[in-house]
């Protein structure tokens, strides 16, 4: 092709307009991109189409379209399908975010939730930020000040999502990094041997990994002690978000692959000045960090000026005001990650058979597992009978992502994997109809 037969801005995104739906900005900036690329590829003896280029550009950009896609992963908490499942909650056009409706005069945000966290757990106040990240950035700055030494363990500076490391958010913070014991062997009199005064303590659960063989922790009372003795507040970062380890909401208790993951009101208990988990993960509901514990360490965060900063919207405040109702109202085993995370294995491989069934595929269930996920008790499964289907894997996986709505599946030893452990009943037909193209 010839430079100077190159098409218009203009013809060249109307003809594309139908087949792509984004706005005409984005639709002719894209265009203009791809016709200088062709352009120069030409003048340098390149063959280029730049509908080839534009239309490649436009399907990958409206691909990563915010939408709706059914989880079949198995992984219950997918970080990269949006954890935990959202609850509904009646998000108003305006509502009294920060207005008292009984004086009429500027109110405080999130009033109600703070004090509906703090009595759910048990804890004299709460305050909830954008993350855990962020409530941990929050409680270093706020409890240790800047240039203030905070005591962790070397077995605890654990790499979060997204390669965030600890290190590096603590010194982001401001404070000094005091690394205490070994990466496999911490104990209590490794931190109360510290040479120097700490400004604070802080304890992180491996919520993502797990250390296994010749190892040793200090287990939270005995940090609770010891901080009691460093006269330094206690920081709790328990991760998932498990609000009482004894599960009241589970008929038959904690399922076995709760094992050792840590309660926010137990850790309360055992004596942490600070606790922080997250919104979603195992607590069920919206991206959110919490932070609950005395009134006076609260209270220090709450008045930090970076608390500003990572505040949470209205909509977040009340979908996790929903969440947060529903467990203090002892209903929490209906909300969806708790439903799907104690499904029976019968359950989930009756509605197997019947999608497998309804769909005409060829595939076999067999026995597998779902993950709780998204750095949630790392190393333990949920027994759960899976669809396998053999042969093609990518051309199966393919196929289901290309549904609408996509049906994300795993992919594992040369099949693809169709697990319903992680997807809704109602959810099912669809499932069905994507299997039927394969």
């Amino acid at each position: 092709m010839d430079p100077r037969d190159l098409p218009s801005v203009d013809a060249l995104s109307g003809e594309l307009a139908g087949e792509f739906d984004v706005p005409r900005s984005l639709l002719v900036t894209i265009t203009r991109q791809a016709i200088d690329e062709a352009r120069s590829a030409i003048q340098s003896g390149s063959p280029a189409d730049p509908a080839l280029i534009a239309a490649d550009r436009l399907r990958v950009l409206a691909s990563s379209r915010l939408r709706s896609v059914i989880n079949a992963t198995g992984v219950l908490l997918h970080t990269n399908l949006g954890r935990a499942p959202a609850i509904g909650a009646d998000v108003p056009r305006a509502s009294n975010l920060e207005f008292d409706l009984e004086t009429g005069a500027r109110g405080k945000r999130s009033t109600y939730l703070n004090r509906l966290i703090a009595s759910t757990v048990g804890a004299e106040a709460a305050l909830v930020v954008n993350n855990n990240a962020g409530a941990l950035f929050l409680a270093l700055a706020a409890l240790a000040g800047r240039e203030g030494r905070v005591a962790v363990s070397r077995g605890e500076l654990i790499e979060i999502g997204g390669s965030f490391r600890l290190p590096d958010l603590m010194t982001a913070s401001g404070v000094h990094l005091v690394e205490v014991g070994t990466t496999n062997r911490t104990r209590a009199s490794d931190f109360t041997s510290v040479p120097a005064t700490v400004e604070a303590v802080l304890k992180v659960h491996p919520s993502n990994y797990r250390v296994e063989g010749f190892t040793e922790e200090v287990p939270f009372s005995e940090m609770a002690a010891v901080a009691t003795t460093m006269d330094a507040p206690f920081i709790a970062d328990i991760g998932s978000g498990l609000l009482d380890a004894s599960t009241p909401w589970i008929a038959d208790g904690p399922p076995a692959w709760l094992s050792d993951e840590p309660g926010v009101r137990q850790t309360l208990e055992q004596g942490a000045d600070v606790v922080l988990f997250s919104g979603d993960k195992l607590l069920g509901g919206p991206q959110a960090g919490i932070a609950v514990g005395s009134m006076d360490s609260i209270e220090r965060m709450a008045k930090h000026p970076i608390a500003r900063a990572l505040r949470i919207n209205s909509p977040t405040i009340a979908m996790l005001t929903t969440t947060f109702e529903v467990y203090a109202s002892g209903a929490a085993a209906s909300l969806p990650f708790w439903t799907m995370a104690t499904a029976s294995t019968e359950a989930i491989r009756t509605r197997t058979q019947q999608v497998l069934n309804a769909s005409g595929a060829v595939g076999a269930i067999v026995d597998g597992e779902s993950l709780p996920g998204a750095g949630s008790v790392p190393g333990l499964t949920i027994p759960t009978p899976v669809l396998r289907l053999e042969g093609r894997e990518e051309h199966a996986w393919r196929t289901l992502a290309d549904h609408s709505p996509p049906v994300i599946a795993a992919r594992r030893d040369g099949a693809a994997l169709v697990n319903l452990r992680s997807a809704h009943p109602d959810e099912d037909s669809i499932v069905a109809a994507a299997l039927a193209e394969i």
